[in-house]
């Protein structure tokens, strides 16, 4: 069975950090490519960060700078380190490869 659990969501100040962590079971994770996104409240939900299979990275222009995605295949787990957060990175954090999602980490970034 697929799993994707996400975690180390949390309350921070602007120009804080946070890392989340995204550990996957139920499939062989290192072949494949994974996902964080993001769903901020009232808006879609959109892409935060990828990394292939062989390590190559993507992120969205909004974080490019700030935000750092990384895996450990040993562990199955892909991290994304945010460093000066903003208010508009309050969001559900959610990670995903191909249909398969988490529940998702909450990061509130308030004041």
């Amino acid at each position: 069975q697929v799993q994707l659990v996400e975690s180390g969501g949390d309350v921070v100040q602007p120009g804080g950090s946070l890392r989340l962590s995204c550990e996957a079971s139920g499939f062989a994770f290192r072949f494949f490519d994974v996902h964080w996104l993001r769903q901020a409240p009232g808006k879609q939900r959109e892409l935060v960060a990828s990394i292939a299979c062989g390590g190559a990275t993507n992120y969205a222009d909004s974080v490019k700078g700030r935000f750092t995605i990384s895996r450990d295949n040993s562990k199955s787990t892909v991290y994304l380190q945010m460093n000066s957060l903003k208010l508009e990175g309050t969001a559900v954090y959610y990670c995903r490869f191909t249909d398969y999602w988490g529940r998702g980490t909450q990061v509130t970034v308030s004041s």
